[in-house]
């Protein structure tokens, strides 16, 4: 194990390009770690400090303020010797002479870089996408800009049925809008849940007062100047009108940066498994990271890059990031949804399934040779972790056919039946 060279003269040069929850964390664990090591300089896109861009729709739901999910601000940087250079956004990247550069013109030296540069909005180049009033969801900008839209009432028509599209017309809704959620496939949060679950959510929020058009495909915005509505590619052109337009139908790596230095990339930033690129001075972590093929937008995930990323800035060993096998639990307009693994099963797979839509409950559980392969929750999401233990020790689960779907509590009270 390596430590900390005792001689050294002066702190290295840490840059990190990315003010996000991915960059910061592994800033967080660095200081931990090593906390006079590196002299630290932070540039980040937004002229805020780091935030939980997690908890952007309960700002826009009118539950929360800008104030209540910053994490981390601007006193907590000076705090630690941090330069932050927030609203000024790195451009290029000399890796020949280990300097950056930002739009406004700084220079920064380094001897270690991090990019947690983390993903961008897609943008589904129809025509009239330009115009005024059509807006992502990423950002605080982006929920300002609903907001100030939301402000006048009207018409929202909101393009993704994934999780941010649902979390974006709720918001929306709860601000007074009339919104209308259009989405491609033929069921909301397709990569998530299940058929039933998927139309459980969408009742649910229709009972809220949204609307959808499902299986639609938009065609053009349309406007002058600014967005007056949506046409969609059916065999009658129909429109709906439409004051405000947000896109919400994915994101991608942001990698531009990285590129334009040379540096590998895939659908990411490729990575090895201590996250270092191909250049042994720059790192990478968080959502524009590719390691071994895959990509992670999830939480958990970045996390784990973080920790790894900051072990081994630190020199404290060479700990392994080996990939994520991740859950996903999620509260859509304040309805609980979980799902792991392959949850709708195959022709050598069995599938156990409770279900009580009085109550807005659904489980399905998904068996292979007596392991559960996958499973789908919706409403009652208590037992996800159990779950997901079961499927990542492929646990025998014979004896516990009966009342699996139950849930732990079920097995613990028979357990300790068995045992009295």
């Amino acid at each position: 194990m390596t430590s900390e060279n005792p001689t050294q003269a002066s702190p290295l040069e840490l840059v990190v390009i990315g003010n996000g929850m991915a960059g910061m964390r592994a800033v967080e664990e660095l200081l931990a770690l090593a906390p006079a090591r590196y002299r630290i300089t932070v540039f980040g896109a937004e002229p805020y400090g780091n935030y939980n861009r997690i908890m952007l729709s309960p700002v826009l739901a009118g539950e929360k303020t800008v104030d209540d999910i910053v994490t981390h601000d601007r006193g907590w940087y000076a705090e630690r010797g941090i330069t932050l250079h927030a609203g000024d956004p790195v451009t290029a990247i000399d890796r020949r002479r280990r300097m950056v550069y930002s739009a406004s013109g700084r220079v920064a030296p380094y001897d270690r870089l991090l990019l947690a540069t983390g993903a961008t909005p897609v943008i589904i180049p129809v025509p009239g996408h330009t115009l005024d009033g059509v807006i992502t969801f990423r950002d605080i900008g982006d929920v300002q800009a609903m907001l100030e839209a939301a402000a006048g009432g009207g018409r929202a028509v909101v393009i993704g049925g994934g999780l941010l599209g649902l979390e974006a017309a709720y918001g929306l809704h709860r601000q007074g809008m009339d919104v209308t959620v259009v989405h491609l496939p033929d069921r909301l949060m397709e990569r998530q849940l299940d058929p039933v679950a998927a139309e459980l959510l969408r009742h649910s929020l229709a009972q809220r007062g949204l609307k959808f058009r499902m299986g639609s495909e938009t065609a053009a915005i349309l406007g002058e100047n600014r967005v007056t509505g949506v046409r969609f590619a059916n065999a009658d052109a129909s429109t709906i009108n439409a004051d405000l337009v947000v896109m919400a139908v994915g994101i991608r790596p942001h990698v531009q940066l990285a590129k334009d230095a040379g540096l590998h990339c895939g659908r990411g930033v490729t990575v090895d498994d201590t996250l270092q690129t191909f250049d042994p001075r720059i790192y990478a972590v968080g959502e524009c990271v590719e390691h071994r093929r895959a990509t992670y937008g999830l939480v958990a995930p970045l996390w784990d890059q973080a920790r790894v990323c900051a072990n081994h800035l630190a020199e404290r060993g060479h700990h392994r990031y080996a990939g994520s096998v991740t859950a996903t639990r999620l509260k859509v307009a304040g309805v609980d949804v979980w799902s792991a693994g392959d949850f709708v099963g195959d022709d050598g797979s069995q599938a156990l399934v409770f279900s009580d839509f009085r109550r807005g409950v659904y489980k399905r559980i998904v068996l292979e040779d007596n392991r559960v392969t996958g499973a789908v929750l919706y409403g009652d999401v208590a037992d996800g972790g159990w779950y997901f233990e079961l499927m990542q020790d492929a646990t025998d689960v014979g004896a516990l056919r009966d009342t699996l779907l139950f849930g732990r509590a079920c097995r613990d009270a028979a357990t300790a039946g068995e045992a009295a």
